[in-house]
């Protein structure tokens, strides 16, 4: 009997990889003798990194770069096991995680740190690059990013722009000429679900620059700035991103990756689902494990659970796909046909506060698991 494990995280208590771990423990209490294949996953987000490292054998890495308030922060990033694919979580650099309410701003937040990444990762031999851009402190168009890779932003007296997205209105013109040339070689995955254009009333500014601290005036000049920016990318490079869909993720970092490297917009959990060689790995599966700390409806737009589901059904049709939750929420009904997951079960074993259900994760998953095997056993 064949098992393949392809979880995501349990945000906040456990990665992955311990998820996979804590399901397999549980099902070998009744199939000691079955064939395993533990697949972290993730669905472009957070953990991303952490998944595809502990799938492939690679490693991590660290780099001190620029953080979103221009101070210096350490960032981690990946190398796959291949040596040739890095995979960046932009929010490690320039993320959310960085700002509060005292310190925020999104006229000055930069992304520089990102672009700071890209090129250690080109250091390191990659030759292709995932990144995933999901929680941003930022609201610069990829601009800092840009900088970062050499492109130069330049006022009408030919100084470069300082950092932020306040700045934009001030750009006049685009040097390139400086761009790091293995860029034009290394290919550039973005991993991200955002479809949000650049500008508009469901751009990046307006959709998310309040999360970042944008009060309505900011609002109002962020998106004239990036519309201004936009203007000139179409000018000087003839590519039109003001409402390219996409563009507008991680605040406008998708358009300035689109605009100044060799980049394509793919599904979070379609990338990691490729670079995981999930489906070769589920061939011939007879049961799918996955979860991820919370599943309901929306599971269904994009989250790893949904997305093993269909990527292993492709494969093994005829392999059950049991998912796990610490938390199940509504409408789950959504999630249930033949061509996706086929039963769902709550974790957390009994009442018990946040904090205890954290501590107790990997021995409730297991336990979980096994009554699951169990049953299995029963039936067969």
């Amino acid at each position: 009997m064949k098992f393949v494990i392809a979880p995501d995280s349990f945000k906040g208590s456990m990665t992955a990889k311990e998820v996979a771990d804590a399901i397999a423990s549980g099902l070998t209490k009744v199939f000691p003798t079955a064939d395993y294949e533990l697949v972290p996953m993730a669905d472009g987000g957070e953990g991303t990194v952490q998944s595809l490292v502990d799938a492939t054998a690679g490693q991590l890495l660290t780099k001190e770069v620029v953080g979103p308030l221009a101070t210096k922060v350490t960032a981690k990033y990946g190398l796959l096991g291949d040596g040739k694919t890095a995979v960046i979580e932009m929010a490690e650099a320039s993320g959310i995680s960085y700002i509060n309410t005292q310190t925020q701003n999104p006229l000055k937040a930069t992304t520089y740190g990102t672009g700071e990444l890209i090129i250690d990762a080109l250091d390191h031999g990659a030759s292709k690059i995932i990144l995933g851009i999901g929680g941003s402190a930022t609201n610069d168009g990829g601009a800092g990013m840009a900088q970062a890779i050499g492109v130069k932003l330049l006022d009408n007296h030919k100084h470069e722009l300082a950092f932020g997205g306040g700045e934009l209105g001030k750009l006049c013109s685009l040097d390139l000429t400086g761009i790091d040339e293995r860029l034009t070689q290394t290919e550039l995955l973005i991993a991200s679900d955002v479809v949000n254009p650049l500008v508009g009333p469901d751009g990046a500014s307006a959709v998310f620059g309040p999360q970042k601290g944008a009060t309505p005036a900011m609002v109002k000049l962020l998106d004239a700035n990036l519309t201004h920016y936009a203007a000139l990318i179409k000018k000087e490079l003839n590519k039109e991103l003001a409402s390219f869909p996409g563009a507008g993720a991680a605040g406008g970092l998708g358009a300035g990756l689109l605009a100044f490297t060799n980049s394509t917009m793919a599904k979070g959990i379609d990338i990691v689902v490729e670079y995981s060689s999930l489906k070769e790995k589920a061939r011939q599966a007879d049961f799918v494990f996955t979860g991820e700390g919370g599943i309901d409806f929306q599971t269904k737009f994009g989250k790893t659970p949904y997305g093993v589901a269909l990527a292993t059904k492709e494969v093994a049709p005829h392999a059950p796909v049991i998912a796990l939750a610490g938390n199940v929420g509504e409408r789950i009904d959504d999630l249930y046909h033949k061509d996706a997951i086929d039963a769902i079960f709550a974790t957390v074993g009994g009442a018990k506060s946040l904090k205890q259900a954290f501590a107790d994760g990997q021995k409730d998953i297991a336990q979980t698991a096994e009554n699951i095997a169990r049953l299995i056993a029963a039936i067969h």
